[in-house]
């Protein structure tokens, strides 16, 4: 006997839709046995090829693409840094090394105790002695040479007056060697029992009791002090005159400034006027000092105050 019972469909949760996306008219229940077949993935693009030069290393690698993504590194193509540049960044590492290695040498000289001042050598002094020198420069000893200037050693001499200045010459390792250049006396004055030496400049230099232990012309007393024009003038005309001349000479006196006149030790009288042409008129009275004496004509007077035209009487 044939069954009476029918068949039952269960209905589907959602109406399929059409092709063109909008549900289908009929709402009846169909039964599907279509096979639904998944769509096969796409492969991921693969992006473009980039080629940048890169110095010291890319920078594309891992970079991030417009999409998102991140392009892999071996998308990138890494060119030779060029020659110049990689020639000049060499130059400039070397020249940093080698001003390292000069500055650590400079600075190691500068103070290593290596080159400290253990000598101190002194040449050119006559009114003083190296001792005194030596002594005025003690506080040096010690002191790496490199650190020493001539400044410095004039500021440590400038008590001793005879001393115009100095320069210096180091002798590595501990050798300090001082030249000095001392002021040169041309006269000298009377001060109450003692004669003073004076260079051109009126410092004193020195002194003594004895006139004739020293070969220098004295000036007149009546001159005065050493800041009048009369003794400058003087002066001027006995520091032109060589060092021979110069200890050939008794006194030096003036009535004015254009008016100098000059005895030897052999009490001849030298005119000289005023101060003028000096270097021309010590060259004219050394011309006439040398002369020979003639006995027939004695000389006692030498007059240079014209110096193109010097003559004797």
């Amino acid at each position: 006997m044939a069954s009476t019972r029918k068949p039952t469909f269960k209905p589907a949760t959602a109406p399929r839709q059409s092709k063109a996306g909008r549900p289908r008219g009929d709402s009846a229940e169909v039964i599907s046995a279509q096979r639904s077949v998944e769509p096969e993935a796409k492969a991921p693009e693969k992006p473009a090829t980039t080629a940048k030069s890169a110095v010291g290393g890319s920078k594309a690698a891992g970079r991030p693409a417009k999409d998102g993504k991140t392009l892999p590194a071996d998308n990138v193509i890494a060119f030779p840094e060029p020659k110049k540049r990689r020639q000049r960044r060499l130059v400039l590492w070397t020249l940093s090394i080698v001003t390292v290695v000069v500055g650590a040498l400079i600075a190691g000289a500068i103070f290593s105790p290596v080159l400290a001042v253990r000598t101190i050598t002194v040449d050119g002094t006559t009114l003083l002695t190296p001792d005194a020198v030596q002594k005025a420069l003690s506080g040096l000893e010690g002191k790496p040479l490199p650190q020493l200037s001539e400044q410095e050693i004039n500021e440590l001499l400038k008590p001793l007056v005879q001393v115009r200045s100095a320069t210096m010459e180091a002798r590595p390792p501990s050798e300090l060697l001082v030249h000095v250049d001392e002021r040169v006396p041309v006269a000298l004055l009377k001060q109450g029992d003692s004669y003073v030496m004076v260079d051109v400049d009126g410092v004193q230099l020195g002194a003594t009791k004895d006139l004739s232990a020293v070969a220098l012309p004295l000036i007149d007393a009546g001159v005065g002090t050493t800041n009048t024009e009369l003794f400058k003038a003087i002066a001027a005309v006995l520091d032109t005159l060589p060092a021979d001349i110069l200890a050939r000479m008794s006194t030096a006196s003036a009535a004015s400034a254009d008016a100098v006149e000059l005895k030897l030790v052999d009490g001849k009288t030298v005119v000289w006027g005023n101060a003028e042409d000096r270097e021309l008129k010590s060259k004219a009275l050394e011309a006439l000092l040398r002369m020979p004496a003639d006995p027939k004509v004695p000389v006692s007077i030498y007059d240079v105050s014209v110096p193109r035209h010097p003559f004797t009487k």
